[in-house]
């Protein structure tokens, strides 16, 4: 019937609000029957417990509603087989093989950014927050690893209030401000501390990389606990082509530190794309600058490390001191959205732009050059 295949066509346009692909490609749409302009839609959905099914059934509803003919449109919500969810889960992989982390394959197109400092409390995730939404808002897919295990804040940053969908082995994260996340966090009971040891770390570190279905990105950021521990030395090994983003502060204490942070590349073969130093200055009414921290850390960090590795290490960015970040970062919406005329927002949107423009460097990926025999 023509009216059936018009609402078939609409159907094609709702995405999964997880997946974020086509609920016809995914094998989601069960039925779909008219009778005096009643159309119902059976939607089986991944999982019982679906925490976006009346996002989806809103989607469905609309979709439908809008094509001529429609009366009234009723979704009739199912939920898949062990045999669909496998189905499923291979689509989405590619492979029924186990798991790997697919951004350390010869083919993969998408730039792992790890947000690196050497001491704690230089801001180095309110960074991670702000430069996720800056690319996003560019145009780019994002995705984050919350990587600090013991300290993790991201979820609170971005405003993500639940965990990822389990679809048997694999895990659909959620996302906020078009970046998808996962966290700790999502997983364990407000208040709650993580006492684990290196190998439980590294595990978790590659569960978030391999079972999460990240879909096609174009950048991951990963941000790090500070210092140069097991999560430092597991992101070098499970990502070989990741590159380093070294946050510091002006003060002298906390760039000797970060200098260190960033040598680790030196070990690890791993790129160093620059500095961004946090706290730079607090902007005063009268138009001057208080420097709280001292001056001159982003720089002292970048000229050292490129002494260290022989390449040049750009400072980025100079971040001012501005409450807006913080309360911001505590209300869920980083600041380049909530104020994006701020001195902090304009600072980080500006590091997002240079690094959507920096080139991706060559490690880990496959060129097209044939051996020639002689």
């Amino acid at each position: 019937m023509p009216l059936l295949d018009d609402v078939r066509t609409a159907l094609t346009g709702v995405l999964d609000p997880e997946i974020h692909r086509p609920i016809t490609e995914l094998g989601m749409v069960r039925s779909v029957d008219e009778t005096d302009g009643l159309v119902v839609v059976g939607v089986d959905l991944t999982v019982s417990g679906c925490p976006l099914k009346e996002t989806l059934t809103r989607d469905v509803t609309a979709a439908v509603a809008a094509v001529d003919g429609v009366r009234e449109v009723r979704v009739d919500l199912g939920v898949m087989t062990a045999e669909q969810r496998t189905a499923l889960r291979t689509q989405l992989r590619g492979t029924d093989r186990e798991p790997v982390v697919p951004f350390a394959q010869p083919g993969s197109l998408t730039r792992v950014l790890a947000i690196a400092s050497g001491k704690g409390g230089v801001g180095k995730s309110s960074v991670t927050a702000n430069l996720a939404v800056a690319l996003a808002a560019q145009g780019l897919r994002v995705g984050v690893v919350d990587a600090d295990i013991y300290g993790f804040s991201i979820p609170r940053m971005l405003g993500v209030d639940r965990a990822p969908t389990k679809v048997d082995d694999m895990l659909l994260p959620p996302t906020a401000h078009g970046v998808t996340v996962v966290s700790i966090g999502m997983f364990v009971p407000a208040g709650q501390p993580v006492v684990w040891r290196g190998p439980m770390l590294h595990r978790a570190l590659q569960q978030f990389l391999a079972d999460v279905f990240w879909g096609d990105l174009d950048v991951l950021l990963l941000d790090l606990p500070p210092g140069t521990g097991d999560i430092a030395i597991s992101v070098a090994q499970l990502l070989p082509g990741s590159e380093l983003l070294v946050v510091t502060t002006p003060q002298v204490a906390a760039a000797e530190v970060a200098m260190r942070a960033g040598a680790v590349a030196a070990q690890t073969g791993q790129r160093v794309i620059g500095v961004l130093e946090n706290m730079a200055w607090l902007p005063m009414p009268d138009g001057s600058r208080l420097e709280v921290f001292g001056a001159g850390g982003g720089e002292e960090v970048a000229a050292g490390l490129t002494r260290l590795l022989g390449v040049p290490v750009p400072l980025l960015g100079q971040i001012p001191l501005d409450t807006r970040l913080r309360e911001a970062g505590d209300a869920g919406t980083p600041v380049v959205l909530a104020t994006p005329d701020s001195p902090a927002a304009v600072a980080l949107t500006e590091v997002a732009r240079q690094l959507a423009t920096v080139p991706r460097g060559l490690a880990g990926r496959p060129l097209p050059l044939s051996p020639v025999q002689h």
